[in-house]
């Protein structure tokens, strides 16, 4: 039988798919039915407008290149960025940002650990904060004004996806369409809110 798998080049490319996609089944069917995957964790709601605009910017320049939003639950990432990360903190991100790659730290729980401004200083020039950094500058985002024009369609978007934003976040926006930020300030009230919900365990 398998002298007959292997000169049948079609058959065998068949059988390793069937193969791997009970395999593929086994393993990811069951997380849809996992409260601890499905539910989000205590006190989550969805990214105000600012937020997810600011979101959008991270998205824009790149920044997820980078920095990953994955603590993975090992002694040397907790001890160093905080409590590991959990799939509950993200049902309403699309698309999520965990990663792999770390030129620069994990950011899954940078918020609150640096001021405003300290973050718009790195931004700005981050080697004015930290000498040794190999991250670009970003001083555009300062002068460029927050443009919420499309915000709504994003939230609408979103909801249909299962983010349960309400009518009354849709009606926010054009409060917040009102005021004078920058893209900077959406990037970094988006930044402070990273990871704010689970406690740390240093």
């Amino acid at each position: 039988m398998h002298e007959i798998i292997e000169k049948r080049l079609g058959l065998l490319i068949f059988l390793i798919l069937v193969v791997i996609s009970f395999g593929g089944l086994t393993e990811i069917v069951p997380l849809f039915f996992q409260k601890d995957m499905t539910d989000p964790v205590k006190g989550l709601k969805p990214y105000s407008a600012v937020k997810l605009e600011g979101r959008d910017v991270y998205i824009r320049e790149g920044c997820h290149v980078c920095h990953t939003q994955m603590i993975r639950p090992c002694r040397a990432e907790t001890e160093r960025y905080g409590h590991y990360s959990v799939a509950g903190e993200h049902v309403f991100e699309h698309p999520f940002l965990w990663g792999s790659k770390r030129t620069g730290p994990d950011l899954a729980r940078v918020g609150g650990r640096y001021s405003d401004a300290w973050h718009k200083i790195h931004l700005y020039n981050p080697r004015d904060v930290v000498p040794e950094s190999k991250m670009p500058a970003y001083p555009w985002l300062r002068e460029t004004k927050l443009d919420l024009s499309l915000t709504k369609k994003k939230m609408v978007a979103l909801s249909k996806v299962g983010v349960p934003y309400t009518e009354a976040d849709f009606e926010s926006v054009s409060k917040v369409s009102s005021s004078n930020l920058t893209e900077e300030d959406a990037l970094v009230e988006y930044l402070q809110s990273l990871g704010t919900l689970l406690k740390s365990k240093r």
